[in-house]
């Protein structure tokens, strides 16, 4: 059941259509099934694995990751606001970028479907919107303010509050990950660190514009 998931999540990627949760329990009984579904419909969707999202509840895990949607989708939920990463060879991180993670979900059910088919299904990911890169370098990132501006909502202003404390400590268990089957990582692989604030929701179009102290501002719209 896991190839026939693969094949349907495929087929909603491609038109937007979404499949009922109580359909596919079965088809995913652990996280290395769910983790096998987004290889399998990443690789069908001829995506390069060079994007990626990565997150944890704590510095101590546990962790989830996902490879990332090159294409910004539709039909969108949520955002989620982000510090990105440019990783080297070696899994360590060269660049960082204020970042914004679009949500959207291939369930019928949206965020309200079983966890383990969210994370079969890139853990609701829509696409990955990017600022300006510039030299990684720690920053005091529980003192850091954060500035997300929605089009039609009140502005979220608020100082740090990412679950890790630093968005790098997700790399080493994120490496483990996108290495497990002796694959290399390609050149320029990004990483997005988990949201600041949670989920964001949406009621039509994604316009606005992120600002993080010290990383810059990134302006960003994406149609409903």
């Amino acid at each position: 059941m896991t190839q026939a998931l693969i094949d349907a999540l495929v087929v909603c990627h491609r038109d937007g259509s979404r499949l009922n949760a109580a359909d596919w329990t079965h088809a995913v009984r652990d996280e290395a099934d769910a983790y096998a579904v987004q290889d399998g419909v990443a690789r069908a969707l001829g995506w390069r694995f060079d994007r990626w999202k990565s997150g944890g509840a704590s510095a101590h895990g546990p962790f989830s990751h996902s490879p990332v949607n090159p294409v910004s989708g539709t039909s969108l939920l949520g955002i989620e606001a982000e510090v990105a990463l440019r990783i080297d060879a070696d899994g360590r991180a060269q660049a960082i970028c204020v970042a914004v993670e679009l949500v959207a979900s291939r369930w019928q059910e949206g965020l309200d479907a079983p966890a383990l088919l969210r994370m079969a299904d890139h853990q609701s990911n829509a696409g990955l919107l990017l600022g300006a890169w510039q030299p990684y370098r720690p920053l005091p990132w529980a003192q850091v303010e954060w500035r997300l501006s929605l089009a039609g909502q009140p502005d979220v202003v608020r100082h740090g509050g990412h679950s890790l404390a630093d968005p790098a400590a997700v790399l080493p268990a994120w490496l483990r990950h996108a290495t497990r089957h002796g694959a290399t990582l390609p050149a320029g692989t990004i990483v997005t660190t988990g949201a600041w604030g949670g989920l964001h929701p949406l009621a039509g179009a994604a316009r606005g514009t992120l600002a993080f102290e010290g990383l810059g501002e990134l302006s960003f719209s994406v149609a409903a």
